[in-house]
């Protein structure tokens, strides 16, 4: 297993155990909705595929963007986006890491 792979499941995995504790207290039902998705495309990327890379990177925007609305607007809980946030970037990173060393590599 490669690094960006390592790194993109990571974050993954992570941004899933952060959703279980922040919204269980809320029900299953938000635990899954959170949770799901990141753990879909981490077993769905554990096998090797490029595809779910890509729909972790384009999801890691939608969960930085979620995580600076609650940081801003909820006080409460702004420790938590504040993970989200840099949990979300990890996973972006993961993403796009094989495309950049691709584009901005070594010529071969």
């Amino acid at each position: 297993m490669s690094f960006p792979t390592r790194v993109l499941l990571a974050g993954l995995f992570g941004l899933a155990g952060l959703f279980v504790f922040w919204f269980l207290h809320e029900g299953w039902h938000a635990v899954a909705w959170f949770a799901g998705p990141p753990l879909l495309l981490a077993a769905l990327n554990w096998s090797g595929g490029q595809k779910p890379a890509f729909w972790a990177g384009l999801f890691a925007l939608g969960w930085f963007s979620h995580g600076v609305m609650v940081a801003w607007s909820r006080p409460m809980d702004r420790e938590l986006a504040l993970i989200e946030i840099a949990l979300a970037l990890v996973v972006f990173i993961g993403a796009t890491l094989p495309g950049m060393r691709a584009r901005f590599g070594p010529r071969r």
